[in-house]
């Protein structure tokens, strides 16, 4: 299909402003008579409080406001479970909890009031491992678990779990004992953080009416609204979200955060006030994604085919559940265990863990590079077992058209007894979804072909394979188009851009199905008191669910300039047409700014809006295969990652430009989580608080990156688009493991994939080769 603006490398609408420095950011936003807030954070992971004396940072000149958690209501705040306090109440349970907060004519008498603020803890004994942390004899961290709004029903009997769900297709009993071989292994995955460059910043002011007005980076403006109605005790239509630019969310801006604490240090005050984290508070208490352990067993047949697979991930929650976004308050992505693989019997529980560490959340595709990391690094382990070549083994076992996979949908396990781990109780619901447009056997071909898979190697140097596939995301989503007096298109979305080039794709839809320019379309952002509800930014939903209901508003808008085209020219509805940005009819044309000039002089406008939900998962799936190719230092056990190929099943590229540059992103946040990336705790202390001790990758580290798209197969986007933004990510870490395990023999289970645990793994293979001498 030819296209006029779709599928053309258009640069991002903001493009030019943020490279001059003009775009304000939520840091940057000020209103008049602003003042500051910062917090007082907890230095235990685990304790209870005894006394706060604020005496000494309120006689502070220039302090406006000192709160402790006696000065609001005590109730609790999250995304779906609601299980954390604003200010901690009676006990904190992770370094850099939030336990006093005061505001200041500057943010340097605030810091100073902080200091003069004692607080008296009794230390409590901790628990920081979620295995050790699931025992019965571990520390109860929420002894009121099962009165918290949001947790899933039935809460499990499990110390310290506030979610066991559980996935599954088949039987796999039946699976496994028509196996000839069973395989068992565990792998683990540390924190990590988003790593984007603006941290979490606020801004709310309260008028003598009790308005609410809230200048916040949350990508998820509507649902923030929601969860300030619930925390503050204030109906939805008395807070109204502003929408700013966000640089950078990768997940982890759709909290609260420091919001509702502006609220209340602004209406004591009656001045508006701002909040802005560090980056060392945000390293300390933001939300990174989840550590696990991840234990698989799969069962192979005879001819080398996978028969049954059972997976069992426990994650660190840290210390709350409030920052997951989902029902189920758990990973998304462990429901993954099956891959891109034919296994007809399939169980998957996953359990999220309270434990004494910073609370996590949702980070580019949540669970699935944990879960893939395992998957991938397993099915190599498996073809070494076999003595196949982890291609075929791929090819051999590879999804087929109609084949069914593991349900997204999740299933509420029944209640099982502690320390079980639910693994032995298969009476519960299991079920499979077909795939359909199947396209995993010809990327996997594409990219062995475009990586040389077969071709010889220099010693030293390996190439490892992974794979996953990706659903488009779902939710809702409320646009409105209007015509401008100059005759230009505005189409009014109620999502920020967090830096994906959404907004500018939302330009091309319009202008694409109404056969105008991009200069005659406009991208706004709507407010919270003029939009309906909007899913907000994540889970790869946005191109899909704003980009339908674009198409549906596209539409309508067709209609009503037909209509109002028809009685400026004088003619019947049926005898005109839209051609070329223009109303044709009588052998006559109205341009949109002829149009737009005749219809507001008869008092009228031309506005539509249209709305999109769609909760349904898409039985197409797009699909990716990495090839990473490695040069490994035997004497340091330093990893070089040299050539990364990365094939995709694309569908139609809506724009090349944006396209490439969510692969090149997630590409380089899975080589971070694969080779350097880690949020260290030690007893709950996050020991990497600066961001030079939190190894990001840089230039340096990037590797020649190899792009392979087919758009063959189509996809439930807009013009048959597939989603890109998130699944790029997840295959990295496996991909360089399994090429690490090629190139030296020795393979690593625990990420980061760290030159120190290299060179132990070589030091301990070559004891025991010389004992077996």
């Amino acid at each position: 299909m030819t296209f006029t603006t779709i599928s053309k490398p258009i640069p991002l609408i903001s493009g030019a402003e943020k490279v001059k420095g003009l775009t304000i950011y939520t840091a940057d936003f000020a209103l008049s008579g602003m003042i500051w807030g910062k917090v007082l954070r907890s230095p235990l992971p685990h304790g209870r409080i005894i006394r706060i004396n604020t005496t000494r940072a309120k006689a502070l000149p220039g302090i406006l406001a000192v709160l402790t958690a006696q000065d609001i209501p005590g109730t609790l705040t999250g995304r779906c479970l609601q299980d954390m306090p604003v200010l901690a109440r009676d006990r904190v349970r992770f370094v850099g909890e939030k336990v006093a907060a005061v505001a200041a004519e500057n943010p340097d008498i605030a810091e100073e009031a902080l200091s003069l603020i004692d607080v008296e803890y009794e230390e409590l004994p901790g628990v920081f491992d979620p295995l050790a942390a699931m025992r019965e004899d571990a520390p109860i961290l929420h002894d009121q678990l099962a009165t918290y709004r949001g947790l899933p029903r039935p809460v499990p009997q499990i110390p310290n779990c506030h979610s066991h769900v559980r996935w599954g297709l088949g039987n796999t009993e039946k699976g496994f004992r028509e196996a000839a071989y069973v395989f068992e292994h565990t792998f683990t995955t540390p924190m990590v953080h988003q790593g984007y460059i603006e941290p979490p910043a606020a801004v709310v002011t309260v008028d003598p009416t009790g308005q609410v007005q809230v200048w916040s980076n949350n990508k998820a403006p509507f649902l923030l609204r929601v969860q300030l109605a619930n925390v503050l005790g204030l109906p939805e239509s008395q807070i109204k979200i502003n929408l700013l630019p966000i640089g950078g969310d990768f997940g982890g801006k759709g909290a609260a955060m420091d919001v509702p604490l502006c609220y209340y240090l602004a209406k004591m005050t009656g001045r508006p006030v701002k909040m802005v984290m560090t980056n060392s508070d945000d390293l300390l208490a933001g939300n990174p994604r989840h550590a696990s352990i991840i234990r698989l067993k799969t069962g192979i047949t005879k001819g080398k085919t996978i028969c049954s697979r059972e997976a069992h991930a426990v994650f660190n929650s840290g210390a709350y559940g409030a920052m997951k976004p989902s029902p189920i308050v758990n990973l998304p992505g462990a429901s993954m265990a099956g891959g891109c693989y034919r296994i007809p019997h399939v169980k998957i529980d996953a359990f999220s863990i309270y434990t004494n560490a910073v609370p996590c959340g949702y980070y580019r595709a949540p669970g699935e590079p944990q879960m893939i990391f395992a998957v991938e690094s397993q099915m190599d382990m498996l073809a070494a077992e076999l003595g196949i070549d982890p291609y075929e083994f791929r090819l051999r076992n590879g999804l087929w058209e109609k084949d069914e996979i593991v349900s997204r949908r999740h299933h509420q396990h029944p209640q099982t007894q502690p320390g079980t781990m639910g693994l032995e109780n298969s009476n519960i619901s299991i079920r499979g979804e077909p795939v359909e447009n199947v396209g995993f056997r010809e990327i996997l071909e594409r990219a062995a072909l475009a990586s040389h898979w077969k071709k010889p190697k220099r010693k030293f140097v390996g190439r490892g394979m992974a794979a996953t596939h990706r659903h488009a995301g779902l939710g809702n989503s409320c646009v409105e188009l209007q015509l401008n007096h100059s005759g230009q298109v505005s189409l009014v979305v109620s999502v920020p851009d967090t830096g994906t080039g959404s907004h500018t794709i939302f330009q091309q839809i319009v202008a694409e199905t109404l056969g105008l320019s991009l200069d005659d379309v406009a991208v706004m952002v709507g407010l919270t008191d003029t939009m309906t509800k909007d899913s907000g930014v994540g889970a790869s939903r946005v191109t899909h669910i704003t980009g339908q209901a674009i198409l549906q508003a596209c539409e309508k808008f067709k209609d009503e300039i037909l209509k109002c085209g028809a009685i400026t020219l004088g003619c019947q509805r049926k005898k005109v047409t839209w051609s070329n940005g223009r109303v044709v009819g009588s052998e006559r044309a109205l341009s949109l700014a002829e149009l737009a000039s005749r219809t507001s002089s008869r008092g009228k406008s031309i506005c539509v809006q249209a709305e999109y939900q769609k909760f349904e998962t898409s039985k197409t799936r797009a699909f990716l295969v990495q090839v990473a190719e490695v040069e490994v230092d035997p004497e340091t056990g330093k990893v070089t990652l040299l050539r990364l190929v990365t094939a995709h099943d694309s569908g139609t590229i809506l724009n090349p430009l944006a396209h490439q540059g969510q692969i090149e992103g997630a590409v380089i946040q899975g080589l971070g989580y694969g080779l350097v990336e880690e949020l260290v705790c030690e007893e709950g202390r996050v020991k990497t608080l600066h961001l030079g001790d939190y190894k990001l990758p840089s230039v340096k580290d990037i590797p020649e990156l190899v792009t392979v798209l087919s758009e063959d197969r189509e996809g439930p986007l807009p013009f048959q688009g597939k989603s890109i933004g998130e699944s790029s990510i997840s295959p990295v870490a496996a991909s360089i493991a399994n090429a690490v395990f090629d190139a030296i023999g020795v393979r690593i289970v625990n990420l980061p994939i760290t030159a120190e645990k290299v060179h132990l793994a070589l030091k301990k293979s070559q004891q025991s080769v010389s004992r077996l001498e």
